[in-house]
């Protein structure tokens, strides 16, 4: 009965991963779940079960903003290889989504390549007294150490990406935006659940991941749009955090908030109607 369950779902996501994109793409929104907005809400309908996207993620909020007919093909758990070339569950390329006349892409990815979330994810929930804090404990061998996270090769896939971008969709206006910041610069708080070494380390990944998303962004010729530094006072300790700590309970951990992924729908907006006030 397991093993027929279990067939059941792989044909299930085996379906939903080999279906097209439907609708207009007028706006096509690609990237990890800082885009798909995990846990912000009910799922769209239709999309992958596996994506975990939410009508609250930003691009939706932009498509109702700014009346716009979205194909949102961001996913939780990509990375930029998947965007180029598929790959994630049975999931294509995200940019076949675009077309010829698509005005609008934008793009949140790069996390998942260096492991930035998964091992902050890990630091923390290691430390619980829950069964999964023993298994994390039990067989997680540790954090990448900084040569094995590749941000050399991230900035070359994304390049790649952007001029897959410009061939396919001539006409868009490209905007790419960095992870919002989600360590303090100085302590950590407890709901963190990370030590003051720790959040250091982790810190050097989030800031140099968003250097390198600026880079790729400027050598792709695309608005960027730098959320480490327009959430500098809504890190997960800060009064009015843009995204969660672990311990938080609304949301996914370590992911934006409702009110982060509010700030990247008024940043993007900003960005479309004035390009130099957020580009760099």
């Amino acid at each position: 009965m397991l093993a027929v369950i279990a067939l059941i779902a792989l044909a299930f996501l085996y379906y939903q991963g080999k279906r097209k994109p439907v609708g207009n793409p007028q706006y096509v929104a690609m990237g990890s779940s800082f885009a798909a907005g995990i846990g912000l809400g009910k799922r769209p309908a239709g999309s992958p079960l596996v994506c975990m996207r939410s009508v609250n993620g930003y691009p939706q909020q932009l498509a109702r903003m700014r009346g716009l007919s979205l194909v949102d093909v961001s996913c939780s758990g990509a990375t930029a290889s998947h965007v180029l070339s598929g790959g994630q569950v049975f999931l294509g390329p995200q940019l076949d989504a675009l077309g010829q006349d698509t005005e609008l892409v934008t793009m949140t990815v790069g996390g998942n390549d260096v492991r930035y979330v998964g091992d902050l994810s890990f630091m923390a929930g290691r430390k619980s007294k829950s069964p999964i804090g023993w298994l994390m404990r039990r067989f997680w061998t540790g954090p990448l150490t900084p040569e094995q996270r590749d941000f050399l090769d991230l900035h070359g896939t994304l390049v790649a990406i952007l001029q897959q971008i410009r061939r396919r969709s001539p006409k868009a206006k490209v905007v790419v935006l960095s992870y919002p910041l989600v360590l303090p610069p100085d302590d950590p708080c407890p709901k963190l659940q990370l030590s003051a070494d720790e959040a250091g380390m982790m810190g050097q990944v989030g800031e140099n991941l968003a250097d390198v998303t600026r880079s790729a962004a400027q050598d792709g010729g695309a608005i960027f749009i730098d959320m480490q530094h327009l959430g500098a006072k809504h890190h997960a300790c800060s009064p009015e955090p843009w995204v969660n700590g672990w311990n938080d309970t609304a949301g996914a951990q370590f992911h934006p908030t409702l009110e982060g992924s509010k700030a990247m729908v008024k940043a993007i907006a900003q960005a479309l109607d004035d390009p130099a006030a957020t580009a760099s």
